[in-house]
């Protein structure tokens, strides 16, 4: 969302928009063009920790005559260095391997039975078992707030082994910090990147040695810490800001903290640190300036927080340095941060001040979406009419062109929702609006069968936008005019194959398999131009075998012993090879000890564009992570009974859990198979289940049996055909058959690709497609 309508990349990562008041930047100094990024929240992997204390070791050299060119010998040294830790650390995993469940439970649980057992290993092992459960005592009394007991921990895991010294050292160091014993962490990170140089908390030991200064009323140390570091990456983090501003402020340099702590709160408005950037600028006298405090606020909008935003806009009201235009206008952003939380009616916007800025204009969107509300067609498309003559180019008009095109969308009236989304396109074509709504527009003229109109903005999608996620839509439904309309089956092939080639997995590319199956070998056609513009996403070499004995990865798995979970991902990512190996490393970590959830997580967070590939060309270890079979009798036993397939009834589970069976929905759907209380009750009747409670639910077993039944149920009254059982599970029976009944479907992928909802669309062809894998990856004998 954004007010000025100004974008730029974050990063090369996605378009945001700020927002710009023209009112409020003549009176107030804010440029009509905001050039200023916002940083994204980064989270670092600590923020303090604990370093041992023990000697940096003495560095020896000199190359006696006769030896091999200093560079072999180095390259010899530093491999013989690395396989003597691989070497201790592999002893550490096993000697520590049977603490794994204790120190899991206890990270979750943190009961005193669970803290008794680990402690009791602890004091009953020796040497890196031993140090390891205390650091597993250490992570949890951390996240109980028992820092003075964290740190007793730490300092036990340091002296008992060494293999994890760098994690003793900082995460002590943090305790130490966070207990007000600051000068107890200055041993543990001095020098610390000379103790630890392989360490993941190499970056962030400098910050907690600077706060551990701070607390001690020392600055100047903590600034004689983080200068030099001034000019590099880790600089940029808000973490490193924010100390190095508290540092200046607290040796009375004022010059220097000031700017730190401005560019915080205006650049990074969503970390921790912005808030505090704020309290310290009040400190000095230095307070935000309403021109700040505004920007600060319409990215905060911008990140969809719109209470807090509403307060910044309240709190900008009241400087008196401010125009009356300047507070009328903060008035009109107040008032949409209330339309967002559904807290506005028709009266508030009547009572809103009339300006003269783009803040006009966001009153008349204000007036838009109450009429669309309201159902009343007539003032939405008058509101619209008048937004484009006065304010053709505002960011609100793109807003409510867009609004204006879904609601068009859903009542079915898709001349009136093409001419909002082709209007958004030609008037906005870099809108983040853009490729959605251009897709929205070939697929209606498809529906209305202007077959002619719907092929060129199919194409002109791929040529435009072929980074966008509807591509792989364009290029179906294209290759199905060619083929049903233009009778050109060469070319409809080519748009197939090319589909296929491209988004492989994906659930149309499945279908373009289907279609060019049925097609069969057909003469040779030089394929269109617009084929050329398809992105085939590119995906590291990726390797079924991880190194063994990469230190990295053993120091992970080391970790899960301590269940230090979070550690895990960052660990593995240290090793300079990880790209080729690093998901597999992490995912298998977690399913080692039966988190599929959570492996499955890692799989689907790592970046990886695997659907893109065919599916002989990713290591069958990535699949089978990513579509795992956890529970896989019950789910047998129970679709059998009910005559489900069992693919389908797992493709579903994956879909709406991840297989957690601890899953509650903000809708208060439990379990595997999300089943509403009400749900599962009527099925537990039907099953003759006696006492049925709603926590029963969340038992795997009990979860499967009452939601294959559920799932059986929904089947049936859809005549057995999974897109529209699929399609009821998640939006409900009632749109579902209103879609059914409009009826001219050429077949049901037309229907699927029509279902006006975005996620029930996602949903059920996610779950399709989830199918046809679990069929790849396990098939019947």
């Amino acid at each position: 969302m954004g007010f000025f309508g100004v974008s730029f990349s974050i990063r090369g990562l996605r378009w945001v928009r700020l927002v710009g008041v023209a009112g409020l930047a003549l009176a107030i100094g804010l440029p009509c063009g905001l050039d200023a990024q916002t940083r994204p929240k980064k989270k670092p992997v600590a923020r303090s920790g604990k370093a041992s204390a023990k000697k940096a070791p003495t560095r020896k050299g000199g190359v006696k005559a006769g030896h091999k060119p200093a560079g072999n010998a180095a390259a010899e040294a530093a491999s013989a260095k690395a396989s003597a830790q691989s070497a201790r650390l592999t002893s550490a995993f096993v000697a520590s391997a049977q603490l794994r469940p204790m120190a899991q439970q206890l990270s979750s649980t943190r009961s005193s039975a669970a803290y008794s057992g680990v402690l009791g290993y602890a004091q009953a092992h020796t040497g890196e078992a031993s140090a390891t459960a205390y650091l597993a005592l250490g992570h949890s009394y951390t996240l109980d707030h028992r820092y003075g007991d964290a740190v007793e921990a730490y300092k036990l895991a340091g002296v008992r082994g060494d293999v994890l010294d760098d994690y003793a050292d900082y995460l002590g160091a943090q305790s130490a910090v966070q207990a007000g014993r600051g000068s107890d962490a200055y041993g543990l990170l001095d020098h610390f990147a000379d103790r630890h140089p392989d360490s993941i908390f190499v970056n962030n030991a400098p910050v907690l040695l600077a706060n551990a200064y701070l607390q001690q009323q020392n600055p100047a140390g903590a600034v004689k810490v983080l200068t030099p570091l001034i000019g590099s990456a880790q600089a940029d983090h808000p973490d490193f800001e924010y100390t190095l501003g508290r540092a200046y402020q607290l040796s009375g340099d004022r010059s220097h903290a000031i700017p730190l702590f401005r560019a915080i709160f205006v650049g990074q408005p969503l970390t921790p640190e912005a808030a505090q950037a704020r309290t310290q600028l009040l400190a000095m006298g230095a307070p935000p300036s309403a021109a700040e405090r505004k920007i600060h606020a319409d990215q905060l909008f911008n990140a969809k927080h719109y209470s807090e935003a509403m307060a910044e806009y309240n709190a900008v009201r009241n400087d008196s340095s401010l125009s009356v235009a300047d507070k009328d206008a903060l008035e009109i952003y107040t008032a949409v941060c209330q339309l967002k939380l559904k807290h506005l009616g028709r009266r508030d916007v009547e009572k809103l001040p009339v300006t003269n800025d783009d803040s006009a204009a966001l009153k008349l969107y204000l007036f838009a979406e109450i009429s669309r509300t309201e159902k009343n067609r007539t003032e939405h498309d008058d509101i619209i009419n008048r937004m484009v003559k006065e304010h053709p180019q505002s960011r609100w008009l793109e807003e409510a062109l867009y609004s204006g095109g879904n609601m068009y969308l859903l009542t079915h009236d898709a001349p009136q929702a093409i001419f909002h989304y082709k209007l958004l396109v030609e008037r906005f074509p870099n809108s983040v609006y853009a490729p959605s709504a251009h897709w929205r527009a070939a697929w209606l003229n498809y529906r209305l069968r202007n077959y002619s109109e719907a092929a060129r903005l199919m194409d002109e999608q791929i040529l435009r936008y072929s980074a966008g996620i509807e591509a792989p839509t364009a290029l179906y439904w294209r290759g199905r005019i060619y083929e049903d309309e233009e009778r050109n089956f060469g070319q409809a092939v080519n748009y197939y194959r090319a589909l296929s080639d491209a988004y492989s997995n994906y659930y149309y590319g499945e279908l373009a398999r289907q279609r060019i199956a049925v097609l069969g070998k057909q003469a040779a056609t030089p394929p269109s131009n617009v084929l050329s513009y398809v992105r085939k996403l590119q995906v590291p070499p990726l390797t079924g075998a991880v190194p063994e004995n990469d230190p990295h990865y053993i120091k992970a798995k080391l970790l899960a012993n301590a269940a230090l979970n979070e550690y895990i991902g960052p660990e593995i990512q240290a090793s300079p090879t990880a790209n080729q190996w690093g998901a597999l490393a992490q995912a298998q970590i977690y399913a080692s000890y039966g988190e599929y959830t959570r492996a499955l997580q890692s799989m689907k967070h790592s970046g990886i564009s695997f659907f893109t590939l065919p599916f002989g060309q990713v290591p069958v270890e990535y699949w089978r992570l990513m579509f795992p079979q956890p529970y896989w009798q019950e789910i047998v036993a129970d679709a059998q009974k009910n005559g489900l397939d069992p693919y389908l009834v797992a493709s579903l589970i994956r879909q709406e859990s991840e297989f957690n069976p601890g899953a509650v929905s903000p809708a208060h759907a439990y379990g595997l198979m999300q089943l509403l209380p009400s749900v599962g009750k009527e099925n537990a009747r039907r099953e003759g289940m006696k006492g049925f409670q709603t926590n029963m639910l969340l038992n795997p077993a009990t979860n499967i049996d009452l939601g294959t039944r559920n799932l059986k149920s929904v089947l049936d009254r859809f005549g057995g055909q999974p897109e529209y059982a699929l399609a009821a599970y998640n939006a409900g029976d009632v749109p579902v058959r209103q879609w059914m009944a409009l009826g001219n479907y050429k077949d049901v992928a037309e229907y699927v690709e029509s279902i006006p909802y975005t996620e029930t669309r996602e949903y059920v062809q996610a779950i399709l497609r989830n199918r046809e894998m679990y069929r790849a990856l396990y098939p019947t004998h």
